[in-house]
């Protein structure tokens, strides 16, 4: 197989390649080559059983969507887009990264032609519904975006959904929860806070709540975004029908459960590290944010991410800090 991951240098994307590092398959296929791209460079992950090409790319400019389906990469995964609080902050940047990138690479590979027709996976987003909600949101709920994010998100299930239909590419999207914890520094995401205030407590350092404990939201870890990645990859789309669009499992929480969780888990000194602030931007944003889904598509198809709160925090223990807490 020759797999094409583009935002590979993000989290998501670059926890994916260093889990397939150590498998050297995808889908239940040998990977012969990996061709990792993003706007900076990514790195290959150390003792990768293939070949990996790594390259600086703008998904939206002119070309280079063209450049990177000509080698006919058997499997594509699409994670790259600047994230929601960024989208809302600069309009014309959102629209050209989220959508015109996206535009460009379906266009890309219909004009291949000549029987291609690779898998593609695509990374979607919870954003792409909007309120009112049902208690919980099912695989038939319709979208009504409230947010640039998720209109683009939104947009780019539709092309996908036609553009599968059509027999261009076999798409598969993949809604995202918000995924928490994320390692590394604050991004622009509005939903930031969600992993900001586990995080820094568990690294002893202070964090900044800018909304109320009782906002719920869908949430889940690194692991699980790893896991629907390579399930999606090798998923047998012919259940699917037209309906590529799948809304991914996930532990609906409020965030005084997830302060509930840390306080369980790293105890109290972790949980005096977060400071109240509120941010009336991201309290609008977020108030318009789905908070519970029922993922039984998915579900049924074998997706699966954690069952608690507590689950996710330890797996961040593991995972990033060594098994210790800080501070």
């Amino acid at each position: 197989m020759h797999l094409l991951v583009i935002g590979a240098a993000g989290m998501v994307g670059r926890k994916f390649i260093e889990k397939l590092a150590t498998t050297g398959a995808l889908g239940g296929k040998a990977i012969a080559k990996a061709t990792l791209t993003d706007v900076v460079a990514p790195s290959a992950p150390a003792g990768a059983p293939f070949a990996c090409a790594c390259s600086a790319n703008d998904l939206s400019a002119p070309g280079v969507a063209e450049t990177l389906v000509a080698g006919r990469p058997d499997t594509i995964v699409h994670l790259a887009a600047i994230v929601s609080g960024e989208a809302e902050a600069d309009f014309e940047k959102g629209y050209r990264i989220n959508l015109d990138g996206t535009q460009r690479l379906f266009e890309a590979i219909r004009a291949v032609g000549d029987g291609y027709r690779p898998r593609l996976v695509f990374t979607s987003s919870i954003a792409v519904f909007g309120a009112p909600f049902p208690d919980k949101i099912g695989d038939t709920f319709f979208h009504t975006p409230l947010t640039s994010y998720g209109t683009q998100k939104a947009i780019g299930e539709l092309l996908l959904a036609d553009y599968s239909r059509r027999g261009f590419f076999d798409g598969v999207a993949i809604r995202l929860p918000t995924i928490v914890v994320r390692p590394g520094k604050p991004n622009k995401a509005a939903s930031g806070f969600f992993s900001g205030i586990l995080r820094e407590p568990l690294a002893g350092q202070e964090a900044i709540l800018p909304v109320a404990d009782d906002v719920r939201h869908w949430v889940a870890s690194p692991r699980a975004a790893v896991h629907f990645l390579e399930h999606a990859a090798g998923l047998d789309t012919d259940g699917l029908g037209a309906r590529r669009n799948l809304t991914m499992p996930g532990l609906s929480v409020t965030v005084g459960e997830m302060i509930a969780a840390l306080g369980r888990v790293a105890g109290p000194k972790a949980v005096s590290l977060i400071r109240r602030e509120p941010d009336p931007v991201i309290v609008k944003i977020v108030a318009g944010w789905p908070r519970n889904f029922d993922p039984e598509r998915a579900l049924s198809l074998g997706f699966k991410a954690e069952p608690d709160m507590d689950t996710i925090i330890r797996a961040h223990i593991e995972d990033e800090l060594g098994g210790k807490i800080g501070g």
